[in-house]
């Protein structure tokens, strides 16, 4: 509901030739929204000067008030649910209840405080505040600015003079103040967040397996992100096309694709089904990572699965920057388009890899010919601050941080010159910093299915998304798996792919890439399927981990000594079999593989 009140003033000329518009305080009061306008005119030759009061109550107050309580509630509730999730995982620790993984509890404690938030709060008014918008026209030069709650509005030249300033009262309930707190800035994500979680997956890889299964890795990395993303891309596609839902289809198909020759049917556009694509192929199996860590799963199995999300993640990083740049071109769908895209992917991955690499070198030269190793905390420091120097260096440079501080932390693990104290230290800096922000990534993530304004809610695109997630895991797995083993000497089993597509968990990244922009209803409309994918996948599969390692008769429970070769009381002399038994213990496999 809204009110007008038109403001009088009276134009006053001052004996220097100068204008200065009097008016008098309009105030509006009552309505859930209201707001005056003030149109003053000027046809004078000279300049003018006009002073609009804005509204009695003081409006930096309120705006400072309300931003503080913000901030405060939205600090209190994350405390909260990290306190609430920590205790929780204490007690699934002692009890040894492993059928969800802290993230899911992360996520269920979240959406329980976004329930409470969104339908546990009255809705009766509760606050209000002050907003100033301006608009000028003029032949001159016009200047607006603020001193304290008035507007200073100035012209100079010119003969003709038009404002128009807009008041506005803004009343809500408690809970759309409580909301308004947990929606934070999505860049927080990407460069508080992120980074050290990438930083803590490339700093606890395991070298040696790694790199011997480095060029399995960069295939499902590289191609198999390729391929995730056009299955995905070109089925949802399919799907809009089909769909009887106008909106969506308005939504995602808008542009022309200017390929010659090509059929009716791709007279729409693409691009959004591929974006959609480029950021669902982010996988993030932490769930079930920490599931194989705690169950000392097979190392090949570990390290397949951990090497390939961390991988894939960079990769559908640069995936989605390029898709998404080439979004913002409004002349379609073009062949030379496409290349352009294609060469924007290699020269940003190869940029942030290069410079990832270069920062890493640097760092291992600093702490080999420098004395900071005698001061472990100085050195401890600088490594830090030299590895997120990394990620936003690539920033300011259109490159990508997540891959330059991959890239650069590989390279220390190479050639890093650190004592053993720095070692622990900074692990430890790392782990606890790492646990903290997944935990609050997937805490936001429940709150986030409540407290987002904007849902666009598209069963049908939802749960197709599911098929097309699928079918694409399943292609690039078996596939390209089919080519590895073609020249592996140790061949991946059938086995494994099979896990390998349960892995294929969605995640952190997922959801940071798909909350970076939700201003248009497509946009909104990927955030909503990626939050609800994420959820789904992470509760789902991560429960069911153990199972299907039990299904899949792939072994675990497996001594760190027995994974390579055979166990200790194997390979003992035949005379002296007691004392061997007595001292080496040996976890019999659930099932040999």
């Amino acid at each position: 509901m809204s009110s007008h009140s038109e403001a009088q003033c009276y134009p006053l000329l001052h004996s220097n030739g100068s204008w200065e518009g009097v008016c008098n305080n309009a105030r509006a009061t009552n309505y859930l929204v209201a707001d005056y306008q003030d149109l003053l005119n000027n046809t004078g030759d000279g300049g003018a000067v006009f002073y609009l009061p804005n509204i009695e109550l003081d409006a930096s107050d309120q705006r400072t008030e309300h931003v503080h309580f913000q901030n405060s509630a939205g600090l209190l509730l994350v405390l909260i649910l990290l306190s609430l999730t920590i205790l929780t995982i204490w007690v699934f620790k002692v009890k040894r209840f492993r059928v969800m993984h802290e993230t899911g509890l992360s996520i269920l404690y979240g959406i329980i405080i976004g329930v409470v938030i969104h339908y546990g709060f009255p809705s009766t008014p509760q606050d209000e505040f002050y907003l100033a918008e301006k608009e000028c026209e003029s032949s001159g030069t016009v200047r607006t600015f603020e001193i304290g709650d008035s507007v200073i509005l100035q012209t100079q030249g010119g003969d003709g003079f038009r404002c128009s300033i807009n008041s506005k009262v803004f009343r809500t309930r408690e809970g759309d103040r409580i909301e308004e707190a947990l929606l934070f800035d999505p860049e927080l994500f990407f460069f508080l967040l992120l980074p050290p979680i990438i930083f803590y997956a490339g700093y606890s890889l395991k070298k040696r397996h790694f790199f011997r299964n480095i060029g399995s890795l960069l295939m499902y990395a590289f191609a198999g992100t390729a391929i995730s993303c056009f299955v995905v891309g070109a089925m949802m596609y399919g799907w809009v096309l089909s769909t009887i839902d106008n909106r969506l289809s308005e939504a995602f198909a808008t542009r022309n694709i200017s390929v010659p020759g090509a059929p009716e049917a791709f007279g729409d556009n693409i691009i959004p089904s591929l974006l959609f694509g480029s950021l669902i192929s982010a996988t993030d199996p932490v769930t079930v990572l920490a599931i194989f860590h705690d169950l000392h799963v097979d190392v090949d199995l570990y390290s397949l699965v951990f090497g390939e999300s961390v991988m894939n993640d960079a990769v559908a990083i640069v995936l989605y920057r390029s898709v998404d740049e080439y979004d913002g071109d409004e002349t379609g769908f073009s062949i030379a388009g496409l290349f352009k895209s294609f060469g924007s992917f290699i020269g940003v991955f190869l940029g942030s890899f290069l410079l990832g690499t270069a920062i890493g070198l640097i760092t291992a030269l600093m702490m080999k010919f420098s004395r900071l190793r005698n001061y472990p905390l100085l050195e401890t420091s600088m490594f830090i601050l030299m590895s997120y120097s990394s990620f936003v260096i690539a920033e300011l440079a259109s490159l990508t941080g997540i891959v330059a501080i991959l890239f650069c932390v590989l390279l220390q693990l190479l050639y890093i010159n650190m004592s053993q104290e720095s070692r622990r230290r900074t692990k430890e800096v790392f782990e606890l910093i790492n646990f903290l922000s997944e935990n609050f990534v997937f805490s936001y993530m429940g709150l986030s299915l409540f407290t987002f304004a904007n849902h666009q809610w598209v069963p049908g695109f939802i749960i197709f998304s599911f098929v097309a997630i699928f079918t694409g895991r399943v292609i690039n797995i078996y596939v390209l798996s089919f080519l590895l083993n073609l020249g592996r000497s140790k061949k991946i089993s059938f086995r494994f792919q099979h896990m390998l597509v349960f892995a294929g968990l969605r995640g952190a990244i997922a959801f940071a890439l798909a909350i970076r922009n939700t201003e248009t209803e497509e946009r909104q409309l990927m955030f909503t399927t990626t939050l609800v994918i994420v959820l789904i996948t992470v509760l789902i599969c991560g429960g069911f981990t153990t199972l299907a390692l039990q299904c899949l008769r792939i072994r675990f429970l497996i001594p760190f000594l027995t994974h390579h070769g055979r166990p200790l009381t194997d390979a003992c002399p035949r005379r002296c079999p007691t004392i061997c038994i007595s001292c080496c213990t040996q976890c019999k496999p659930k099932d040999e593989e």
